[in-house]
């Protein structure tokens, strides 16, 4: 079995789950039914790094808010599904289009939704507070819960590993 190491050096595309990942799970509903969620400016400040230099950043959710679609493309991620409920069929479509390996992808994903394409990518991670099934299935399972810097926290980690952290790209956003 390859090390964490090892494989963090393969990554070239990272892809996250929403809800639970990119925010604390929390969703909040005001009187008239609108819906919110919290991103981290850490988590942001990391993506948008990782796009700059020039990985594969993709969202996969369940969730369909104008809000999320408006926050990840501000951070320059255009490959950004919503409302996907079989997200290995969809995964696997976007790897197939790209001619991106599976064995190259990073998923961070929190909840029994995100097993299956978990069990399908090179690298599964997930954050501290994801439950005990995925738990089981990662290869590392960050310190930080989501949407407090779990998402940072993997980025980090390849950008480093690749003497991409403290480059030119990461003094401006």
């Amino acid at each position: 079995m390859e090390s964490f190491l090892t494989k963090l050096k393969e990554i070239t595309t990272f892809v996250f789950d929403v809800d639970g990942v990119l925010t604390d799970g929390s969703v909040f509903v005001t009187d008239d039914g609108l819906q919110s969620r919290a991103f981290n400016i850490k988590d942001g400040y990391a993506l948008q790094l990782a796009v700059k230099c020039g990985y594969n950043v993709v969202s996969v959710s369940g969730s369909r808010s104008k809000a999320q679609l408006h926050r990840l493309n501000s951070l320059g991620i255009k490959d950004v599904y919503m409302g996907i409920h079989t997200k290995k069929t969809k995964l696997k479509l976007y790897l197939e289009e790209k001619h991106i390996s599976p064995e190259t992808v990073l998923y961070m994903g929190d909840d029994i939704p995100d097993m299956e394409v978990m069990q399908y990518v090179g690298l599964p991670v997930c954050p501290a507070d994801a439950v005990e099934e995925i738990k089981a299935l990662s290869k590392y399972v960050s310190p930080y819960p989501g949407g407090r810097g779990c998402v940072r926290d993997v980025i980090e980690k390849v950008l480093k590993i690749h003497d991409q952290w403290l480059t030119e790209e990461a003094y401006s956003w």
